[in-house]
């Protein structure tokens, strides 16, 4: 690992300690030549995931194309930047274990509603909305009901 700071190819560990719930592990580094200790993180690197959007077009997983779209859907509510980083950890986790390697939008966009009706009905319907292309609010009101029904 070079050193950010001389471009010395000689460092050392430090300390290492798992995070990311022992999924990546963060290490200090000190430079051998100026000294100077900078932090480096070790991740486990998961095969390359396509999205296949609605219009059948491909794009590479975007994990923060999740996080966009949940911390919309979450303004003015009581999730934290760390629900939300939750949700897009479990929804990555789970898409990786399914070992396929083309997942379908509408896939994640069920994915984010599941998790989201779990922390949140407000985020939940706003994301539905978005979503599901609601088109009256009539749309919305069956969304409502359907969630006072599964009470």
């Amino acid at each position: 690992m070079k050193c950010p700071y001389c471009n010395n190819e000689d460092t050392k560990v430090v300390d290492s300690r798992p995070v990311e719930d022992g999924l990546a592990t963060r290490r200090r580094r000190e430079c051998e030549k100026c000294h100077k200790r900078f932090t480096t993180f070790e991740k486990i690197e998961n095969s390359l995931l396509v999205v296949v959007k609605k219009d059948g077009t491909r794009e590479s997983f975007d994990r923060n194309k999740i996080i966009n779209g949940v911390m919309k859907a979450c303004q003015k509510t009581k999730v934290t930047y760390d629900d939300v980083q939750a949700i897009a950890d479990n929804i990555e986790r789970g898409l990786n274990n399914t070992m396929e390697k083309e997942i379908k939008s509408t896939m994640i966009g069920r994915l984010i509603m599941d998790e989201l009706k779990k922390i949140d009905q407000v985020a939940y319907v706003r994301f539905a909305s978005v979503y599901q292309e609601f088109q009256t609010v009539d749309t919305f009101i069956d969304e409502i009901n359907k969630l006072y029904e599964k009470k």
